[in-house]
């Protein structure tokens, strides 16, 4: 077997005698094994196998019981999970059984073969298959000359009968790690035909627990690994007398709540103050910055310097080429733009300008004039004053686009002086009526504001809400402003021009440039404002002279919201709380419906393990005298008076009820085996491996031990 490290090895194994029994308590959260007789077991662990891979070597290893996390960070572990022999109280997997086995034998002190009778604890009505696969292991693996089985809950009874807990009638109540039993007795001896058992366990009751922290928790679900929540269980849980009534606590009384809520703190590191910085550090952050500055501007620097030199090759040679053009004749001028690349001497004058301007610029010189600045109607579109048969197709096609431009851009500009002189008529009328009668004009404006105020916002809402004609809105064509209005219609207008009646525009690629340089030249058109918006603000600043309190609504800035700050975290923040758990997970031992189980709770199962007794009354309540509650479950804070009052409810009106916890219910089920393997009557209790090759499976349907301590 090979083991993670090998624990410490019991040294006494020898000098027992071969006929002295070994006892197991087989129990499906711990496996204890010791030599009958003992008070205490000599080896306990949990009952788990996991089976990792060694980081370095790759090696495959067995991993029994619990180990130190420090040694299982050299184990990959990501492709395994821990395995239990057990599926609710019964072996069923006996491949890890026999990992545990070796485990537990190699850690009493056995060397090859055990041979040594073996007492091992079961569940209530074990399953033949499952003794005959154990009894077979035992026999065939390890040697054992003899083998009985007995059922734990019972010898924890008879234990606790022999200390004067319990009577030779009465009920024995397990809860367990998977299940819970009631288990009646009559005259020291179990009547299994009346026993009950429910599927819900200590082991569901952690599951619950931990579930219920990841959901509240959802950011520490890493921090809630089984083993914490088994640990939280034991330490905080307990029993609720009545627990809707302890939802009320909860819910009502903050105080006592807060009083019965217990909390765990997880590690936590307080973050690093943020001191402000030293002299020493400022200066040097003011160096740094200063040196990174000086080395952007040198760049600048050098790629002003390059921009310019280029720019001035550049002109350099388009004046080369204008003089070259000036000194030649019609041939000549056509075969030189030919091999230039440009159409017309035009177009040569136009990059000779724009080249100069760019030229200033980089130098950071003065343009001059504005209007010298800006190249005239020829320079921009030279093909214009062309006539056609002097032009290639490809340069009559350049022709037609430019007139769309130039057509365009001259409305566009005569428009704008027509606006111009009439806002100059238009304020010069309103100055007369301003100076005849002031209130009437003030109240003029007043309701001119309103007017145009409800027509922008009815804009505005029309174009959030979209195309809805069912609610009187309008689409898309209708909320372009003016200046979108004229454009569309000057492309509508080329369309029909240049197809003669057929709107074959934006068929060919370089339709679509037309599009694209309209936008650029009209883009200050575009962002603008249209003109209910710019007489509306007109207006609102002619009632602001008047009145300077007045505030245009449409020019009140929102204010932006508040962006969404983190909260540093604090010690609270890995502060756990455990309040309504502590009694809600154990809980589910009494409704096992809370987690889908649809089965009886514990107090209900005393009733219908009584019904299934085919006794009189008088013996029922014999019985109930004498009920003993054990198993790890049963340790939680107000299991017994939960209990009872479960109980009651089922019983008659004054009954007499009487339960008691075993004395110590974890260990009471080893010592009762232990006990019962040291008495003379176990020799007789016990099949050997000749019984089982000649009864077979069958052996086990009549095999059942008569419990005498």
């Amino acid at each position: 077997m090979s083991s993670l490290c090998r624990a410490r090895r019991e040294t006494d194994f020898a000098r027992f005698p071969d006929s002295a029994p070994i006892v197991i308590d087989n129990g499906a959260s711990t496996f204890r094994i010791g030599w009958a007789g003992e008070a205490e077991p000599r080896v306990s662990f949990r009952n788990i196998v996991q089976r990792p891979r060694h980081r370095s070597s790759g090696e495959t290893v067995t991993v029994v019981g619990d180990t130190d996390p420090a040694l299982m960070k050299y184990f990959d572990c990501t492709r395994t999970s821990i395995r239990s022999a057990f599926d609710d109280d019964v072996v069923y997997q006996f491949e890890y059984m026999e990992y545990i086995l070796d485990y537990a034998f190699d850690r009493l002190g056995a060397t090859s073969e055990v041979g040594h009778p073996i007492l091992m604890t079961e569940c209530e009505c074990n399953p033949s298959f499952s003794r005959a696969r154990m009894s077979e292991l035992l026999f065939e693996t390890y040697g054992v000359p003899s083998v009985a089985f007995g059922i734990d809950d019972v010898f924890s009874y008879k234990y606790n009968q022999k200390l004067g807990n319990c009577g030779e009638d009465g009920l024995a109540i397990s809860c367990e790690f998977g299940t819970c039993h009631v288990v009646p007795f009559l005259k020291g001896q179990p009547v299994l035909g009346a026993c009950c058992r429910t599927n819900v366990g200590g082991s569901h009751i952690t599951d619950f627990l931990r579930q219920l922290l990841s959901l509240k928790y959802p950011y520490h679900v890493a921090n809630f690994t089984w083993e914490k929540a088994e640990e939280l269980k034991k330490e905080h849980c307990y029993i609720a007398a009545d627990y809707m009534s302890e939802l009320q606590i909860f819910k009502n009384n903050k105080e006592e709540a807060e009083e019965k809520t217990r909390y765990w703190q997880l590690p936590w590191v307080p973050p690093p103050r943020d001191e402000p910085p030293s002299e020493e550090e400022l200066a040097r952050k003011a160096a740094y910055k200063e040196k990174a500055g000086q080395r952007l501007r040198d760049m600048a620097a050098a790629k002003r310097s390059q921009k310019i030199a280029d720019l001035e090759e550049k002109l350099s040679g388009l004046e080369d080429l204008m003089d070259h053009l000036d000194g030649a004749d019609e041939s000549q001028t056509t075969s030189i733009l030919g091999r230039s690349g440009y159409l017309s001497q035009q177009e040569i004058k136009s990059d000779i300008l724009k080249a100069t301007q760019s030229l200033r610029k980089a130098k950071g010189e003065s343009n001059g004039n504005e209007e010298n600045a800006d190249a005239s109607g020829a320079d921009k579109y030279p093909l214009v004053s062309v006539p056609d048969d002097m032009l290639t197709p490809e340069q009559l096609k350049e022709k037609k686009k430019q007139i769309l431009l130039k057509t365009t851009t001259e409305g566009k500009l005569r428009a704008k002086q027509r606006r111009a002189e009439e806002a100059a008529l238009r304020e010069k009328q309103e100055e007369e009526r301003r100076t005849e009668n002031p209130e009437l004009y003030f109240d003029e404006l007043r309701a001119r504001y309103l007017e145009l105020s409800e027509k922008v916002d009815q804009r505005k809402r029309q174009k959030v809400n979209g195309n809805n004609n069912s609610s009187g809105a309008v689409g898309r064509g209708e909320r372009l402003n003016a200046a979108q209005k004229e454009r569309m219609r000057l492309l509508t207008t080329a369309a029909f021009d240049r197809g003669k009646g057929e709107d074959t525009f934006g068929m060919r690629d370089e339709d679509w440039l037309v599009y694209k340089k309209m936008s650029k030249e009209n883009e200050e058109d575009d962002d603008g404002k249209d003109d209910d918006e710019s007489e509306l603000a007109r207006i609102a600043s002619k009632i602001q002279e008047v009145d300077p309190t007045f505030v245009n609504k449409h020019d009140a800035v929102e204010p932006a919201p508040d962006p969404h700050k983190v909260r540093p975290l604090t010690a609270d923040d890995f502060k756990i709380a455990i309040g309504i758990e502590r009694f809600r997970c154990p809980e589910v031992l009494f409704q096992p419906g809370m987690i889908g189980v649809d089965q009886a709770g514990i107090d209900e199962m005393v009733s219908i393990s009584l019904r299934r007794l085919l006794e009189d009354e008088s013996v029922k309540e014999r019985l109930c005298q004498s009920i003993l509650v054990t198993g790890g479950s049963s340790l939680f804070p107000g299991m017994i008076p939960r209990l009872e009052s479960g109980i009651r409810q089922f019983r008659p009106y004054l009954a007499p009820l009487k339960l008691v916890r075993a004395a110590d219910p974890i260990l009471d089920a080893w010592r009762g085996a232990a006990a019962f393997a040291a008495s003379s009557n176990f020799g007789k209790q016990t099949f050997t491996l000749a019984d089982y090759r000649e009864h077979g499976e069958s052996l086990f349907h009549r095999h059942n031990i008569v419990y005498t301590l």
